[in-house]
């Protein structure tokens, strides 16, 4: 394509910029009004059914004029707040634009006196700026616009265009019902809808191509663009109802996202899976190798979660897919929720509280003890067991604790070398080992036996690392007093499913629906963490934090182009990938490489120009995976 005898037509109101300027100007210009708000919806509907085609331009801009009590000073400030909400996929091609200046042109029914100064930031000259004035009393203050301008009239556009005669193909870009016209009256050779900001139904019916950013206009027409590939394409699937801050931070990084509120199984997965290429899941979504077979635009996986054994680690890992969780975000809702729940126990609340219910009066203090100098023994001293050693010693209790790594104590906390020795030791134990297959049934029937008579017990892990079966023997017995269970060895996928345990009716038993985790604070927390890293790994290659991969902290690579290659971890393949850029006579900038047991993860920045041939050949060492390229 010879992109240079192609012109380009871009309008300015919610295409350049997110919004439209007159409607900003107006409502800049009512501060203080007491009847803003209705000036400004009644404004804002007379510019939509323009865009909308039900009602002419000339009209609309008429009476829009007429509402307008602005001056020089509202302009100045409304360029200055324009400047600022310039499209986000514009601003990031800013490049093409310097780059292709003379042959892109402004055209709008708006006002020059805004659009200028926004404009030729991006290079774009003041002669290929066409747009209505203002005309202005010697004061400064508005007083209309030149009627004389052919962009004040209907088929503004159609006849500015005629006018200038502009020689080639010429492609419009906008989101408006008047650009739509210019392809119809056979001016213009393609009309793009651009939806980034606003998506006209009608408008977008009409069009050629509709492109829901920049990036998507220049990656149709093979044009330069600043990323390697359009992010309105990528597609995020989350399940489980993940905070809704994770699907506004994804749409605002222009990915296409769906959430649903449950878990699917496998076969059902595997169709919704095809042309996905970030997954969102929480504790109940398994994927399976199988899945992963299935999936393969599939780039990441984020467990909106702390544990990831829902997850084929290996096989995610085998496929090049990145797997993130949120380690940090939900540790304190749980420490909580454990806290609350060991005083609820050594008090018996529950059971006082269901009796006071029925109308029994029960002031007994007996079998009630205070939490204050009782031996609370942690099984698992990972972030969630430290952090609840802390704060339970400064609640007064004594703290041991148990784990098959060497973990360094905190404050006054006690070491103990054995299961064994801590089950026997304490009042009150509580469980946060992790899910591994290898843990199922940790807690059984002669770990319960061993414990202290008259303890309590908490699982807030997962559900398989416990025998119900011989916690409820326990329990019943009295050997242990009460317990707490938050997770369990099958969990309905949904609210509507019934739910049914051995533990169910059993005295100061406290039965929670796996909500160790469900606080308004955690799931804000891990809707904001998780995307950020899945954004960080497909924008700049970073893996830090992420539980299957090879761990690399990059630092930010400017004007060139990242290569990142995922190749299974043999000898020779660094040297592979360097012998084909230096047969290619191609300067490294910088390299990174980073191995497991199972992958090598290779990341080169070069400069610029390179042959596509790099690529291929690339692509073809043995052993590679994944292959991507950055900008």
């Amino acid at each position: 394509m010879n992109t240079r005898s192609i012109k380009f037509i871009i309008d300015f109101d919610s295409t350049f910029i997110k919004l439209e300027a007159l409607d900003e100007l107006f409502d800049l210009s009512l501060s203080g009004d007491k009847n803003r708000n209705e000036k400004v919806k009644k404004f804002g509907e007379i510019t939509s059914r323009s865009m909308n085609g039900e009602l002419s331009f000339s009209e609309s801009l008429r009476r829009r004029i007429a509402l307008l009590d602005a001056d020089r000073t509202h302009i100045e400030k409304l360029v200055k707040k324009l400047s600022k909400k310039v499209s986000s996929s514009v601003k990031r091609n800013k490049n093409f634009f310097k780059k292709y200046s003379e042959d892109i042109y402004i055209i709008s029914g708006g006002f020059k006196e805004i659009i200028v100064p926004v404009v030729s930031k991006f290079g774009i000259p003041d002669k290929n700026v066409f747009a209505n004035t203002f005309t202005f009393s010697k004061n400064g203050r508005i007083t209309g616009y030149d009627k004389k301008n052919p962009l004040c009239s209907d088929n503004g556009k159609l006849e500015q265009l005629k006018e200038l005669g502009l020689h080639g193909e010429l492609y419009v870009i906008g989101d408006g019902y008047t650009d739509y016209e210019l392809k119809k009256a056979g001016i213009a050779h393609k009309f793009f809808a651009f939806t980034e900001n606003v998506e006209r139904e009608i408008v977008a019916s009409k069009a050629d191509h509709i492109t829901p950013s920049m990036d998507e206009f220049l990656y149709l027409n093979k044009l330069p663009m600043s990323i390697s590939y359009p992010k309105n394409r990528i597609r995020v699937l989350l399940l489980e109802n993940i905070h809704p801050d994770a699907v506004s931070i994804f749409s605002e990084e222009g990915y296409q996202v769906e959430s649903l509120p449950k878990s699917p199984d496998e076969k059902d997965l595997i169709k919704m899976i095809k042309d996905v290429s970030i997954l969102g899941i929480r504790s109940k979504t398994h994927i399976t190798d199988e899945v992963l077979k299935n999936a393969g635009r599939l780039i990441s996986i984020g467990a909106f979660c702390i544990g990831t054994n829902q997850i084929d680690l290996n096989s995610a890992l085998e496929k090049g897919i990145a797997v993130f969780n949120a380690p940090f975000s939900n540790t304190r809702s749980v420490v909580e929720l454990a806290l609350a729940e060991i005083i609820i126990l050594m008090r018996k609340i529950f059971d006082k509280s269901n009796s006071l219910h029925k109308g029994k009066w029960d002031k007994s203090a007996s079998g009630s003890f205070e939490i204050r100098g009782k031996k609370i023994g942690i099984i698992g001293y990972g972030k969630i067991g430290s952090q609840l050693s802390v704060l339970a010693e400064d609640l007064g209790m004594d703290v041991y604790y148990f784990d098959l790594l060497d973990k360094l104590a905190l404050g006054n906390a006690t070491k103990c070398n054995s299961l064994g020795e801590l089950l026997k030791k304490c009042d009150i134990v509580t469980l946060h080992i992790d899910g591994k297959e290898s843990n199922t049934n940790f807690m059984g029937e002669k770990e319960f036996r061993s414990m202290k008579h008259g303890s309590i017990f908490l699982n807030l892990s997962r559900g398989h690392v416990v025998d119900i079966e011989a916690l409820s023997k326990y329990l019943k017995n009295g050997k242990i007093s009460g317990a707490s269970v938050d997770v369990f060895p099958y969990e309905p996928s949904g609210n509507d499913e019934k739910f049914i345990s051995e533990l169910q009716n059993i005295p100061n038993v406290i039965l929670t629906p796996h909500i160790g985790g469900s606080t308004e604070e955690a799931q804000k927390n891990i809707g904001n963490f998780v995307p950020s890293k899945i954004i960080e790994f497909i924008n700049t290659g970073n893996t830090f934090y992420s539980v299957n991969f090879p761990e690399i902290q990059l630092p930010e690579f400017q004007n060139a182009h990242r290569l990142i290659h995922i190749h299974g971890n043999v000898p020779g393949i660094l040297a592979r990938i360097n012998n084909i850029f230096a047969e290619h006579n191609i300067n490294i900038i910088g390299q990174y490489l980073k191995t497991n047991e199972k992958v090598g993860y290779v990341i080169t920045d070069i400069r610029k120009k390179y042959s596509q041939e790099v690529i291929h050949d690339l692509k073809k060492i043995p052993q590679t995976i994944k292959f991507r390229v950055l900008y």
